[in-house]
């Protein structure tokens, strides 16, 4: 029998009491500060029950809070005990302002200096600064010290990258990276983001779920030499071959020491990314830390000519095997007997088929009915809701392929809609096809085109709580950074960026909308008539858009013109990898609006 909630918080304060403790702060965060996490590293989903992406719990002697940003505040809920924790919302109420409020002076929170960023133990120490508390490093971590049965670290052996797919070498990148450090006048950079280890080395791991990121720290030297701290056995023949010219490997274990030995040298760290533990000990060795963005972070950010290429490759492969669903949805939805789960099932049947597929980008969100007005929906662990007649249904999936990743989420209606469903779904197409068209000057970022998104919306007086889209990887992360399209978003958009656009309606306990393409940025160039070359997006996602969904008369011309010239191109690349019943009902799903 599973440990209740009780119990285990009775053996954690326990485990504070004895190292003189006041609270514990258990995030999600891996040491890598990871979306997804292995089976070893879910500290807060074993402790409190709550399984999202994102999230963090602070342990006093008398209560307990968790804290969930705007995705998971009806998550949390049905998922956490309410007589054990109180429920916060990470944004309006972030933990370092419940803090001055629940500890007193003289109160030492703990925490594992490995599983938060620089950046946020900072914001955590100046919270207890305030009210006169201590915010002091464990000499463990609690939680692993109370977990029985807590499952081992994976030890998958990694494997290369080709160049065939990363479009440059290994040494090229650290060639570069070694220019720019010296640019800087930086004599190393230490590397804590998984992606970008990946990214530099070209390896891949299978250590955490729908990422095939390495679950590494690699220290990066201005003379060009590399360190890559792995577990020995995850180093296969092929890995050692590539690292041989690039990299010397060392365990995991020897990390702290390398650290040390960049005693009184000048240490680049994101504090984004970099475990507060890694600072602490350049620190104590008298490095000099200078904080600023991981260098790995825009290069791989701006996909080259090779990866651009994959990207396209992969949709468009993505983009038959979601159109194939979408025709057998079409035939077996309105019968009945078809659920959420069978739905996100039947897709991954239809993605595997294509003979490509390495992993799903995410958990599929296959969401019916009133479980389409929460964003970022997961199937329950037992049966799932079926479809029914006159519902929409949102399903909202990706997956992962040597050349690329993808994320593309269509809306559909089984049966007919409302008009409100129509008028709805219209206006979150209108702000889709806005974005899909704009051009934009050099400099331009997220938050100057994210409004295009929304018009449609705010003139009916409705909007969405989330961003209009997030970057993605080169097989790699499905939400990567640093650009985004969004209202606070301040990065530059700058050529080979992938992002999706992915406007969305939420109308809770009814339905939801979300239509959503990947988009490529491209060069600048001409504008007949203009006087400075503009930047523009390359539509990447091709599938159909549900036309009993649209409402033609809120569409303007222009509208009309894009998304019938949009159909015709679904129908000419993707025609000749369907065929029979799926590609007569391709041919009527892109037949002409206009």
């Amino acid at each position: 029998m599973s440990e209740t909630t009780a119990a285990k918080l009775k053996k954690l304060r326990a485990q504070m009491q004895a190292q003189k403790l006041a609270g514990y702060v258990v995030p999600r965060q891996d040491e890598f500060q990871g979306e997804y996490v292995a089976a070893y590293a879910e500290r807060l989903k074993w402790l409190s029950g709550f399984s999202g992406s994102w999230g963090t719990a602070i342990v006093l002697a008398k209560k307990a809070a968790v804290f969930v940003d705007g995705r998971y505040t009806t998550q949390v809920r049905e998922q956490v005990e309410a007589k054990a924790f109180s429920f916060h919302h990470l944004i309006d109420e972030p933990p370092q302002a419940w803090l001055k409020t629940a500890l007193k002076k003289g109160d030492a929170l703990g925490y594992d200096p490995m599983l938060l960023t620089v950046a946020d133990a900072r914001r955590y120490a100046q919270a207890c600064a305030e009210i006169g508390a201590k915010f002091v490093p464990a000499d463990k971590n609690l939680v692993d010290a109370i977990w029985e049965g807590q499952p081992a670290r994976s030890r998958l052996p990694l494997f290369v990258q080709p160049e065939k797919y990363a479009g440059k070498s290994a040494k090229a990148k650290l060639k570069d990276i070694a220019a720019g450090l010296k640019k800087q006048r930086c004599d190393a950079v230490v590397l804590a983001e998984p992606s970008s280890v990946a990214w530099v080395f070209n390896l891949r791991g299978r250590d955490v779920p729908f990422t095939p990121v390495v679950l590494a720290y690699a220290i990066l030297h201005q003379s060009g030499k590399a360190e890559l701290f792995v577990a020995p056995e995850q180093v296969t023949p092929e890995v050692k071959k590539a690292l041989a010219a690039v990299a010397t490997v060392h365990s995991p274990a020897t990390l702290v020491q390398r650290l040390k030995a960049l005693g009184r040298k000048k240490v680049l760290l994101d504090e984004g990314s970099a475990p507060e533990k890694v600072r602490q000990v350049l620190v104590a060795a008298k490095a000099l830390v200078t904080l600023g963005a991981d260098p790995c972070t825009m290069p791989k950010a701006q996909k080259n000519a090779v990866e651009a290429q994959g990207a396209r490759d992969a949709q468009l492969r993505d983009g038959a095997a979601l159109s194939n669903f979408l025709h057998w949805l079409s035939v077996e939805a309105p019968k009945g007997g078809v659920s959420e789960a069978m739905a996100a099932a039947k897709l991954a049947d239809f993605r595997k088929a294509t003979g490509k597929l390495e992993d799903l980008s995410f958990e599929t969100i296959p969401a019916s009915g009133p479980h389409a007005a929460i964003p970022h929906y997961h199937l329950p662990e037992g049966p799932s809701r079926m479809l029914k007649r006159d519902e929409i249904f949102l399903i909202d999936s990706g997956g992962q392929y040597r050349d690329g990743t993808t994320d593309v989420t269509r809306t559909v209606i089984v049966g007919t809609p409302s008009a409100e469903m129509r008028d709805r779904f219209t206006r979150v197409l209108k702000g889709m096809i806005a974005i899909s068209r704009v051009r934009f000057p050099a400099g331009t970022t997220g938050a100057h085109i994210d409004a295009l998104a929304r018009a449609g919306l705010w003139e009916a007086g409705l909007d969405f709580d989330h961003g209009t889209g997030h970057g993605i990887g080169s097989y790699l992360s499905v939400h990567e950074g640093p650009a985004r399209i969004s209202k606070a978003n301040h990065v530059v958009l700058k050529p080979g960026m992938i992002l999706s656009d992915e406007p969305g309606y939420y109308k809770p306990g009814h339905y939801g909308i979300r239509i959503e393409n990947l988009l490529l940025v491209t060069a600048p160039s001409a504008i007949a008539g203009g006087e400075r070359e503009m930047l523009g997006f390359e539509t990447l996602t091709f599938a159909p858009i549900d036309r009993a969904l649209i409402e033609t008369k809120l569409l303007t011309r222009d509208d009309l013109r894009w998304l019938d010239a949009y159909h015709a191109e679904v129908l000419a690349k993707l025609g000749p990898l369907m065929g029979g019943a799926a590609l007569d009902w391709l041919k009527t799903a892109c037949a002409p609006l206009g």
